[in-house]
C-alpha cells in the first residue's frame, strides 16, 4: 500500500508486521490471532505495550529449551502482553519516573472539548458537562476505571454528534474509511474489520470537531522510548 494506513488499522498492521519479523519467517496470522489483537485493542492496550509483550515472549522463547521450534501463533505472546499491560496500568497511579501524567491528559481533553467547533445544541451540552467532569477528576486524581469511563463518555458524545452532524458529512466520512480499509477486507475476519471501521469512523467524527479520541490508549509515558 502506498498510502499511510488508517490510524486505527495501523495498530493491527504494526502488530502483524512486528510479530512476523521477530518470528523470523513469513507467517499469515490466523483468524484467532486477529481476534486476539482485537481483544487487546478493545481493552485499550497501547501499541507499545503489545510490542513490549511480544518482545519479552519471543526473547524468552529464544533462550528456552524449545527454541528450535518456531512460535506458531500470536497467542504464545498473550501472557507477556498481559503482564506488560498490568505494569503499564500500575504506572498510571504512582509517581514513578516514566509514568503518564494522567491529570495533565485529562486537562488536555477538557481543553480540547472547550475549543470544539461546529457542535450542535445537544453535543455542546454533552461536551460542556464532560469538560467539567474531566477537570474535576484531574483535580481529585480519580483514576479508578478511568479508561472504561472515558470510553462511555466518548460514546455518549458520539451519539449526540451522530444525531446533529449533517448526513452528507457522515456519509462522506464513512466512504473515506471504507476506501482506506479496502486492502484489509481479504486479510481480517469480519468482526475485526467491523471494529476497525467503527474506531476509524469515531476518530474522524471527533476530529472534524477538533476533538481527539478520549482514551489513554495512545498516551506515552514521560521519557520512555517507543519499542
Amino acid at each position: 500500500m502506498n498510502d499511510p494506513p488508517d490510524p486505527e488499522a495501523a495498530y493491527y498492521q504494526t502488530i502483524e508486521e512486528f510479530f512476523v519479523s521477530r518470528r523470523g519467517d513469513p507467517l499469515l496470522l490466523s483468524n484467532a490471532d486477529w481476534l486476539l489483537i482485537r481483544k487487546w485493542r478493545t481493552a485499550g492496550v497501547p501499541l507499545r505495550v503489545v510490542l513490549r509483550g511480544i518482545t519479552d515472549a519471543l526473547d524468552g522463547h529464544a533462550h528456552s529449551w524449545g527454541r528450535d521450534r518456531k512460535v506458531g501463533s500470536l497467542a504464545y505472546c498473550a501472557r507477556e502482553v498481559e503482564a506488560a499491560h498490568e505494569r503499564w496500568q500500575r504506572a498510571l497511579g504512582f509517581g514513578t519516573e516514566g509514568e503518564i501524567d494522567v491529570g495533565a491528559v485529562l486537562l488536555g481533553f477538557a481543553g480540547d472539548l472547550a475549543r470544539a467547533r461546529g457542535l450542535g445544541p445537544e453535543s455542546a451540552r454533552v461536551a460542556a458537562e464532560l469538560e467539567r467532569e474531566l477537570r474535576r477528576r484531574a483535580a481529585e486524581g480519580s483514576l479508578r476505571e478511568l479508561e472504561s469511563w472515558l470510553g462511555s463518555q466518548e460514546a455518549k458524545l458520539l451519539e449526540a454528534l451522530g444525531r446533529e452532524d449533517p448526513r452528507e458529512a457522515i456519509v462522506a466520512s464513512e466512504g473515506e474509511v471504507d476506501r482506506c480499509l479496502a486492502p484489509y477486507r481479504e486479510r481480517m475476519p469480519a468482526r475485526v474489520l467491523a471494529q476497525v471501521r467503527s474506531d476509524a469512523v469515531a476518530r474522524r467524527t471527533l476530529e472534524a470537531h477538533g476533538i481527539p479520541r478520549l482514551s489513554l490508549f495512545q498516551v506515552e509515558p514521560k521519557g520512555s522510548p517507543r519499542e
